[in-house]
């Protein structure tokens, strides 16, 4: 089957709802044919004896030592995605453009599929079901597993290129994004785990050579595509400093510091005015200057362009390419900065030292991934990687486990789940979603090892089934419901496989409702009302959906949420349906009614105003109903938490802050500012905390533990409450465990002030798990 694929009007890879590809393009061949040699620096390259080729040296000062070996044409040719070759220095060209998001993708320009030794990669889930299993070592795992296709698929050909613009690290704040199937939640202890975790996975553990180069977008305060008219191009968010301080920004502080990516990226968004790749305070005196950045920068797709065109910041392209590099930007997605840097030289505008400021940066992480040190199948780290470790078997299995992992049990009334697979006579199974291979895979997806629809999970376990689809299209503007009714009035079982596909919900394109679309509800309610027991309906959706009829007709006795599970999806839900798998995913995102709609996209605040009835968002802030609340999820078992130890001790903090100065509210109360306390003694004010978690049965299976932290008052801003770790512990029936976790008062028990200063306030905090919660008094 043939690929369609369309470069997106910015945006770094919008990809067209397809099957399957067919793309062709051996890498080492294109290089040839374009006189460039496949690889640079090898044993009889004439450049050899230059510094840039030796690998004992620094990455930055053999980078230097190109960049000052070039002309200003050649310098400003690597400025764009598609970075020119340097024929007479050995400088092969490349595309720094590829995708892998939940796997190696088809959008974006550095990755091939379809022939060659590698015809497919594994196709995990989509972020955020991921993101509901709440265990930052299976993201690590799969980081490692999609990082190391990636180098394999390099070594034999197929890719020209080793950077990944992967993770998205936003804060899912509106449940009508697009893009928040891409995200691991609304909350930003969440992200910034998942951020840290799948960035070290992607980029190995070689001290010497990056496995591949990770890259975390859209730095910041990036959550809107189109909304009555609103475009994400020109799109001014007003945020707040105590927003930006603990909201926005702690996923993309967590990529750097924790994760140490080698690449951030800036949003289309102006951020008070300022767009995000112009912000010289973001790009250069927070990433690289706070965080330490050691890597590059590069921009969204035609973002530079954007400046100019849509944002009107500059008055010419000359000095929208001259603000972004002098900002901190290295590299534009586009060739909009090749077209304008040498005119923007010429005029003043820019200077050469800017551009081999932004070259070093680029060439530091091209020799860091091995790019100039001869022959790539030659590394000792990642050059034996090949067709072999692509689509393994451990690579199947871990997309199985991430599905099943994630898979969130919304209701499950009168114990209807699960089945015993003997006692189902026959099944119908009822929904577009149903034998639709592209309801797996969610957006920036890949080409599959395999995949497995909800419709072939569940043939796996009962013989007699019969399928029809019921509606012509997740829009279900036509739904036959007549038939639809008719199946389940003659079936043992219904399964009803509903939800949204890339048609609602996308790069570009934002839902303006939570229902479900069409006839879907009328179509659900009728089937349930034929059916001879209550039916099971199953969702595949990125973001919420307001399911409140099904969530209170008696009817509808279970309710499983799956997101894009990826090419094991089906099995993995059948797995669930079955009880070969306890589920135990939990949800990282508020599910809203359709009132929430009432709400503008454009309104950036977290924070609640009972002053004009703004109502807040996410678990945190939000003051309104729910559907269904964070951190939502059942589970076949009875599992209890209950905090044993962690108190912390009192006298130790008064021996670590003897002496540092205390500061007062204008309310009177003593706080402590985290920038002056330092980090040796936020060090030393850590303490662990245990909690004791047991299993009553029926089944064996995994709990997420999740620690909050609330505040006596919410007043200042302070949330009702915040997550601050989690842990995923496996348990038999009957068997108690302890977890542990660490506080780090600094981190966990600050807050943000309104100008977002971070501080400790004096006084009580409270440790809470699920009903359990443990006091915490810090004071000097």
């Amino acid at each position: 089957m043939a690929v369609s694929i369309s470069r997106p009007h910015g945006g770094a890879g919008v990809l067209l709802p397809v099957a399957v590809a067919t793309w062709t393009l051996a890498v080492l061949a294109v290089a040839a044919s374009a006189g460039n040699p496949p690889f640079s620096c090898g044993p009889s390259s004439a450049t050899q004896k230059y510094a840039f080729c030796n690998a004992a040296l620094p990455a930055e000062q053999r980078a230097a030592d190109l960049v000052a070996r070039m002309t200003t044409a050649e310098k400003v040719e690597q400025l764009g995605d598609q970075a020119a070759g340097v024929r007479r220095l050995g400088v092969p060209a490349y595309k720094w453009w590829s995708e892998a998001l939940h796997g190696l993708a088809i959008s974006g320009k550095g990755l091939h599929f379809g022939s060659g030794p590698a015809r497919a990669a594994t196709s995990f889930p989509q972020v955020l079901l991921t993101a509901a299993a709440f265990d930052d070592a299976l993201w690590l795992r799969i980081g490692q597993a999609i990082g190391k296709e990636a180098r394999a698929f390099y070594n034999l050909g197929q890719a020209e290129g080793l950077t990944m613009w992967s993770p998205n690290v936003n804060i899912y704040r509106d449940p009508r994004w697009g893009r928040g199937q891409e995200t691991p939640g609304e909350d930003p202890t969440t992200a910034s785990k998942y951020a840290a975790a799948f960035v070290k996975g992607l980029q190995g553990n070689s001290s010497t050579v990056l496995q591949a180069s990770a890259c975390c977008k859209h730095i910041t305060a990036y959550d809107i595509e189109e909304w009555k008219g609103v475009s994400r191009y020109n799109f001014n968010a007003k945020v707040t400093a105590q927003d930006l301080a603990d909201t926005y920004n702690p996923p993309f502080k967590s990529c750097v510091v924790e994760g140490k990516a080698s690449c951030i990226m800036c949003a289309y968004t102006l951020i008070n005015g300022v767009p995000a790749c112009a912000n010289s305070d973001l790009l250069t005196k927070t990433v690289r200057g706070e965080w330490k950045l050691d890597g590059y920068t590069a921009s969204d797709c035609d973002a530079v362009a954007i400046l100019h065109q849509a944002e009107h910041y500059t008055k010419t392209p000359e000095e929208a390419v001259a603000v972004a590099l002098k900002a901190g930007l290295d590299i534009n997605c586009g060739t909009y900065v090749q077209q304008h840097a040498t005119s923007a030289i010429q005029k003043g505008k820019l200077t050469e030292k800017d551009v081999d400021n932004a070259l070093k940066s680029l060439f530091a992480i091209r020799m860091r991934l091995g790019h100039f040190d001869g022959d790539p199948r030659g590394n000792k780290v990642y050059g034996r990687l090949g067709a072999a470790d692509v689509c393994t078997p451990a690579h199947r299995a871990l997309a199985l486990e991430a599905a099943k992992r994630g898979v969130v049990l919304l209701k499950n009334e009168a114990r209807l789940l699960p089945l015993r697979a003997a006692a189902v006579a026959s099944a119908a199974v009822i929904g577009h979603n149903a034998n639709d291979i592209l309801a797996l895979l969610g957006n920036y997806y890949g080409l599959p090892c395999e995949t497995t629809t909800p419709l072939a999970g569940i043939q796996k376990y009962v013989k007699n089934v019969k399928f029809i689809t019921g509606c012509n299209s997740a829009a279900c503007d036509v739904a036959a419901t007549d038939q639809a009714t008719s199946l389940a009035k003659s079936s043992d079982y219904v399964f009803l496989v509903m939800g949204l596909s890339q048609k609602q919900e996308q790069e570009g394109l934002d839902r303006t409702s939570l229902l479900l679309p069409g006839k879907q509800q009328s179509l659900i309610t009728a089937v349930a009302g034929a059916a001879k027991r209550p039916v099971i309906l199953v969702l595949l959706t990125g973001g919420p959906v307001d399911v409140t009829f099904a969530q209170t007709n008696p009817k509808i006795g279970a309710i499983l949420w799956a997101g894009y599970p990826g090419q094991a999806g089906g099995q993995a839900i059948a797995q669930v349906l079955f009880g070969d798998h306890n589920p135990g995913g939990r949800l990282p995102v508020t599910w809203y009614p359709e009132e929430f709609t009432r709400i503008p996209m454009t309104d950036m605040r977290m924070r609640a105003d009972p002053a004009t009835g703004y109502p807040g968002r996410s678990y945190r802030f939000y003051k309104g109903k729910t559907v269904y609340k964070f951190g939502h999820g059942l589970s076949y078992s009875k599992f209890s938490c209950r905090l044993v130890s962690g108190a912390g001790n009192p006298s130790s903090y008064a021996d670590v802050l003897a002496g540092h100065r205390t500061a007062t509210t204008p309310e009177g109360d003593t706080i402590y500012h985290v920038d002056e306390i330092g980090a040796d003694r936020c060090e030393q004010l850590k303490f662990p905390v245990t909690v004791e978690v047991q299993n009553h049965g029926p089944m064996n299976g995994k709990h997420s533990v999740l620690m909050f932290v609330r505040w006596p008052s919410t007043e200042g801003g302070r949330p009702a409450r915040q997550l601050v770790g989690f842990r995923s512990q496996h348990l038999k029936v009957g068997e108690k465990a302890n977890v542990k976790m660490e506080i780090s008062p600094c981190e966990h028990l600050s807050r943000a002030r309104e100008e977002g200063r971070k501080v400790i306030d004096g006084g009580s905090h409270f440790v809470m798990v699920e009903e359990d919660e443990l006091e915490i008094r810090f004071e000097a």
